[in-house]
């Protein structure tokens, strides 16, 4: 046997031990991967669950620990890196990277897990923190690939930090959308112009419905549809919304809705009209107080009331607006603290409109709607009574008669 075939066998003897070496390498840091995490993780998960605080709940469901977890076996690794002299430096800067980054992914979700804890708190409605906390998990990123291709280039990350500031237009460019929604946030925040759980409607986004969530480059709204209009956090302060918070926190909800009379019903009120109206137990205080205003007046002024049109008389439109009136003042839905106004608008095409501006005790939509209908529902079926017509447009039903 001469010298090269030796040679030759001491190679692949060589390299047969590498490779053996590389499978118990592998071998040792797959079993202690599992070790840690069918062992190590159960035990903390059952001590999380005994303990009354919410960190380690919170760090547990956002697998904070199970992305530490890998960094385990490339330690393992990287450590081993001395046995295999040729791929030595390779194996260093590739575990070194995949440590960078599972620091990173944890850092992340550990973020994350702060934020679900501030979420429990009440405070987190009027001043939320999860823009902030991206913002904090961008920075982490950028670091994490500064100190990464460093590592991949064997470069010191002084390097490419110090380069930053010729890519600064760049950088500008690129994280716009992130500079204008940090700006956004702020606004936000400060002046408490949007919480989670607010109602907001949105015309140019086609969105109405609850906040639900309120991060960095994005604001989520649930439509009462059910569906989810996500608007870009800084579109949202660059147009107009309405915010129906002070409504909720009012603890009243406006009524704001006209009846149209025709004008060829309204008249003045004869005797008869005036007997049928006296017995409406609403109308009685009214009538008693009126009369006596009408007759004084008459009396003082000497007018001639042997005609309706001289002097003052009742209408059958204004018995009508003191009936609403004293109907919604005895209403139980119906705030007495808050605007209360039953008032004529400008007579046009469509008749005369009796507008009813009132806020009822119940915010709750379904609730709202309800009490407005039994509102509208009486007040449409009173008007013939005071010998008035609800005008409406002529029907088919209309030319029959």
């Amino acid at each position: 046997m001469n010298i090269e075939t030796i040679k030759n066998l001491l190679s692949i003897n060589e390299l047969q031990a590498q490779l053996v070496a590389a499978a118990g390498v592998l071998l040792l840091s797959f079993i202690l991967y599992l070790i840690t995490k069918n062992i190590l993780l159960k035990v903390i998960l059952k001590l999380s669950k005994k303990t009354k605080t919410l960190w380690d709940d919170k760090l547990m469901e956002r697998k904070v620990f199970d992305k530490l977890n890998y960094i385990i076996p490339v330690l393992i690794i990287y450590f081993s890196a001395s046995l295999f002299p040729i791929f030595k430096v390779m194996i260093e800067r590739s575990t070194k990277t995949l440590i960078v980054w599972f620091t990173v992914m944890a850092a992340s979700s550990f973020l994350s897990a702060v934020n679900d804890i501030y979420l429990t708190y009440k405070t987190s409605r009027d001043k939320p923190i999860k823009g902030y906390l991206q913002i904090v998990k961008i920075f982490f990123f950028i670091i994490g690939f500064i100190v990464a291709l460093g590592i991949i280039l064997g470069k010191s990350p002084w390097i490419f930090v110090s380069g930053l500031g010729a890519m600064t237009a760049i950088l500008l460019l690129i994280f716009k959308d992130t500079i204008l929604s940090l700006i956004a946030s702020l606004q936000i925040s400060f002046n408490d112009l949007v919480k989670v759980g607010d109602w907001l409607s949105v015309p140019q986004y086609n969105a109405d419905g609850d906040v639900i969530d309120i991060a960095l480059h994005t604001v989520k709204i649930q439509n009462w549809d059910k569906t989810i209009s996500v608007i870009p956090t800084h579109k949202l302060i660059d147009g107009t919304f309405k915010n129906w918070r002070g409504m909720q926190d009012s603890g009243g909800r406006r009524i704001k809705r006209a009846i149209n009379i025709d004008i060829s019903s309204i008249k003045f009120c004869d005797d008869a009209m005036l007997k049928k109206f006296e017995k409406f137990e609403l109308l009685q205080n009214y009538f008693t107080s009126k009369k006596k205003e009408i007759s004084e007046y008459n009396t003082v002024n000497k007018i001639d009331t042997t005609e309706l049109i001289n002097g003052r008389n009742l209408t059958n439109i204004g018995t009508l607006r003191a009936y609403i009136s004293e109907f919604l003042k005895h209403h139980p839905n119906v705030k007495k603290d808050m605007t209360f106004l039953i008032r004529q608008l400008a007579p046009g095409s469509s008749g005369l409109p009796i507008e009813i501006y009132v806020f009822v005790n119940d915010i709750e939509w379904a609730n709202y709607e309800a009490i407005q209908a039994d509102i509208f529902d009486h007040i449409l079926a009173v008007v013939p009574e005071f010998d008035l017509r609800i005008f409406q447009y002529p029907s088919g039903y209309s030319f029959l008669k």
